[in-house]
């Protein structure tokens, strides 16, 4: 923390650049920490908050409701295949936090007590707050807890770029799908597998390989296991697809969004579960099946009327359509980056790219400056004309979706000479 003495005040952003108080412009390459969707002041959305804001700017939704968000959740029913209900919350970490108890409480109020254990996937990640710590173990975030955490069962995660010596990436897939069933077989008191859907984010940008997240959902389905998914940081166009899970063909229990739901304006996040859930939970008062869990900005009608538009914004502009053309533009600077001496791999998919840098490309050692690598690549990107962050020795690239291609080219040709740039402090 002593690294960072003083920060850059943003004072105003337009499209997909932000202004700080010294008038610098900085091309956002992190979608404002992944969620931007249509670059920034959008008339649309703005408009909607300001019509909401005169109408209702919050009603509680315990015992009421507000059209704004029972709107949205119909929406959020329709796009999404085999949900029935929704539940809002503020934040990624608390949706993923209902998540866990829902698929906990299912099998109680079924009379299926004994299956009080969560499996999920190594080096996933689904927020900051004790449960998702639990669920999402990333030792390097949050070793410093483990001893008040849950336990939670972790399995083995494919990385193409990392496999175990002895195994081909095809042959260390199956090992992992394996290990799933294996742990499935023996233990019958797994009520929930949780995993990122399509690809692990704040892990690295780990890309699913094609049909091992359908392969995950059939176990759960062979083995009585609820799988919860976590398209947060994922859905919503990031990979390539509305609804990520769709396109991996895994239909799940339960799933969590946030960030890009209200187009990156306001905090909101919704968990989605099928009518075998929701019904589990219905029951005379006596009955005690209820869920005790509820925030004070659930389903905030001014969220909720910016998610409404935003939604809208995704089908008027064919935004699905246009990621998948805009997304190929990486795919030019491929060779260009790989030539970069400090970089081992990249790992693309949809709007999102991770470049790993190492210090040695032959044995694939990490580069591990003294200073913290966010602040150099920070700084550096700054000079640029960009703003990066980094995740470990994992370059982010993460645009606002809407992203133009031209401006997307500028972005990459920025990103390579920062990181150029950088070389000599990370190694």
């Amino acid at each position: 923390m002593r690294e960072w003495d003083s920060f850059n005040e943003i004072v105003k952003a337009k499209g997909m650049w932000i202004t700080d108080s010294d008038g610098n412009n900085l091309l956002d390459g992190v979608a404002s920490m992944w969620c931007n969707v249509w670059g920034h002041s959008k008339p649309e959305l703005v408009n909607a908050i300001a019509t909401q804001s005169k109408k209702l700017q919050h009603s509680s939704m315990f015992n009421l409701t507000n059209q704004p968000a029972e709107k949205l959740a119909e929406s959020l029913v329709k796009i999404s295949p085999g949900m029935h209900k929704v539940f809002y919350s503020d934040n990624g970490s608390s949706a993923m936090e209902i998540a866990f108890k829902l698929a906990l409480q299912y099998w109680n109020n079924i009379g299926e007590g004994k299956k009080t254990k969560i499996a999920a996937l190594e080096n996933g990640y689904h927020g900051d707050t004790f449960g998702a710590m639990a669920v999402g173990y990333i030792p390097e975030f949050f070793g410093k807890f483990k001893k008040q955490l849950f336990t939670t069962i972790q399995t083995p995660v494919p990385n193409k770029y990392r496999i175990p010596k002895g195994y081909s990436y095809f042959d260390y897939q199956n090992f992992c799908i394996d290990k799933i069933e294996k742990q499935f077989s023996k233990d019958d008191k797994i009520a929930a597998f949780v995993m990122e859907s399509g690809a692990q984010v704040a892990g690295g940008v780990n890309i699913f390989p094609k049909g091992f997240q359908r392969k995950i959902s059939k176990l759960c389905k062979k083995y009585n296991v609820l799988l919860v998914l976590d398209e947060i940081a994922t859905g919503f166009g990031r990979l390539g697809s509305m609804i990520q899970y769709t396109e991996e063909k895994s239909i799940p229990d339960i799933v969590a969004y946030g960030k890009m739901l209200t187009g990156g304006y306001l905090t909101m996040a919704a968990t989605l579960t099928n009518k075998k859930i929701y019904d589990s939970f219905l029951g005379e008062f006596n009955d005690w099946k209820h869920l005790f869990h509820g925030h004070t900005f659930t389903g905030n009608p001014i969220s909720a009327a910016v998610a409404n538009e935003n939604l809208k914004l995704y089908q008027k502009n064919n935004l699905i359509k246009k990621i998948q053309k805009t997304s190929k533009v990486f795919e030019k600077y491929y060779d260009k980056i790989t030539e970069i001496k400090t970089v081992g791999d990249i790992r693309h998919k949809g709007m999102l790219m991770g470049i790993e840098l190492v210090k040695d490309k032959k044995k694939k050692i990490p580069i591990n400056p003294k200073k913290s690598i966010n602040k150099i690549f920070f700084e550096a990107g700054k000079k640029h004309g960009i703003y990066l962050r980094t995740l470990g020795n994992v370059v982010m690239i993460v645009p606002p979706l809407a992203i133009s291609e031209e401006e997307l080219d500028l972005l990459l040709n920025k990103t390579i000479a920062t990181i150029k740039s950088a070389q000599n402090q990370i190694v």
